[in-house]
């Protein structure tokens, strides 16, 4: 069970939203970057986030240029999950591979501030602040798995490939 806070962002949040293209020379230094995350769009996001919160946002989050560093940052700076009406197919992936879960939901009824509980497995999130109850399209398992081991390489250099059946170990 995942909780935190929404931060909640609009519609076409892009990549260089996320990690300005300007600070793209420190993408050899991922802690000094996420210290920049979203500071475009709201300049105060990393002083305020805490760990386990969700950046909440609408129509096409993460499009834009492919940068697998703009999921790493959000994700290193503390958020637990991504909720958004709809993703880059490009982020999504980034975002999987580094273990930070984007879920696709009706975001109108979740307000900048509110308090949320998302279960991952159950496809259910609680917006304990006004009590609406969301879902999302169930995971595959084998990106649950995926997401629980922290990433795509932590899965891989546990399991060697993608056949192991985890509880087996």
């Amino acid at each position: 069970m995942l909780k935190g806070k929404a931060f909640k962002f609009g519609d076409n949040i892009s990549t260089d939203h996320i990690v300005p293209g300007r600070l793209l020379h420190l993408r050899s230094n991922l802690a000094e970057l996420a210290k920049h995350v979203f500071e475009d769009i709201d300049p105060k996001f990393t002083e305020r986030v805490a760990s386990g919160d969700f950046v909440v946002a609408g129509k096409n989050f993460g499009l834009g240029s492919s940068r697998e560093h703009a999921p790493l940052v959000i994700k290193m700076s503390g958020v637990s999950a991504v909720l958004v009406k709809s993703v880059a197919r490009i982020f999504f992936r980034n975002a999987i591979n580094v273990g930070l879960p984007v879920l696709i939901c009706d975001t109108d009824m979740i307000d900048n501030g509110d308090k949320l509980e998302v279960n991952l497995e159950a496809g259910k999130i609680s917006d304990l602040t006004n009590k609406a109850q969301l879902s999302f399209s169930k995971m595959p398992e084998i990106m649950l798995r995926i997401l629980d081991e922290g990433g795509l390489i932590p899965y891989i250099k546990k399991y060697k490939d993608f056949t192991v059946n985890p509880g087996s170990d």
